[in-house]
């Protein structure tokens, strides 16, 4: 598990961003958010895998707890999964041919592919019968022509959305960015990301806590849903 740092410099042009407050986003409605899980497939996840990221194994059991408690509470759960679709009718050339050598491009493109090994998902998720999953082909599951991310997110009612997944400074920051942009209220979960070190870990925290992102641990976002739950059903 990443060593949660962030930095006095993020905190204090957060706080001084909302007047005072720690946190963005004090209260949500458990019927109304859904937990948007980024990329935890077997490429990210397996030791020696195309992409490993060793601590994205160590997030699973934070991943699991949120996506209970919600499922519970009434909420939703969303699968994302990373996916090079050769055929898509806007290829992404600039990652695939200019951002990556090649041996590295080949590797993401043929492991990736929809029916591969490395494009499931991670057999230890907590995955129920009738919880989305979507297969995206950018880092962001909201790019139009894309992904159905927004979409479906639209049809559920949702607001406010969880973050969890990897990589914590690539695939999950683009999505809770863009997230963010089309005015969802969003919590980053800061022990249900991984990255590939410490550094990227904590630099996206406080890239994100200022402007674009609520970040709050599993501990505080499962007080979070509790309290949701109790108030929906004292107003019942």
């Amino acid at each position: 598990m990443h060593k949660i740092k962030m930095s006095d410099a993020a905190l204090e042009r957060g706080r001084k961003n909302r007047d005072g407050r720690d946190h963005a986003y004090e209260a949500i409605d458990p019927t109304r958010t859904a937990h948007v899980v980024v990329d935890l497939q077997n490429g990210f996840m397996e030791v020696g895998a195309v992409s490993e990221v060793p601590v994205a194994r160590d997030i699973v059991p934070n991943v699991n707890a949120l996506s209970r408690a919600l499922r519970a509470a009434g909420g939703h759960n969303v699968f994302l999964r990373y996916t090079f679709d050769a055929a898509e009718a806007r290829p992404w050339t600039s990652w695939y041919g200019d951002m990556l050598g090649k041996p590295f491009s080949e590797g993401l493109a043929k492991g990736f592919t929809r029916g591969d090994h490395a494009h499931d998902l991670w057999p230890g998720l907590d995955v129920a019968q009738g919880d989305p999953v979507l297969d995206k082909t950018r880092f962001s599951g909201f790019i139009a022509g894309t992904c159905d991310l927004d979409a479906v997110l639209q049809s559920l009612g949702v607001d406010t959305v969880l973050i969890t997944g990897t990589v914590t400074n690539c695939c999950s920051e683009t999505t809770a960015r863009d997230a963010h942009q089309l005015s969802y209220r969003v919590i980053f979960v800061a022990d249900g990301n991984a990255a590939l070190n410490d550094a990227e870990h904590n630099g996206t925290l406080d890239s994100l806590y200022p402007i674009s992102a609520d970040i709050r641990t599993t501990e505080e976002v499962l007080a979070l849903i509790e309290a949701g739950t109790a108030r929906r059903s004292a107003a019942e």
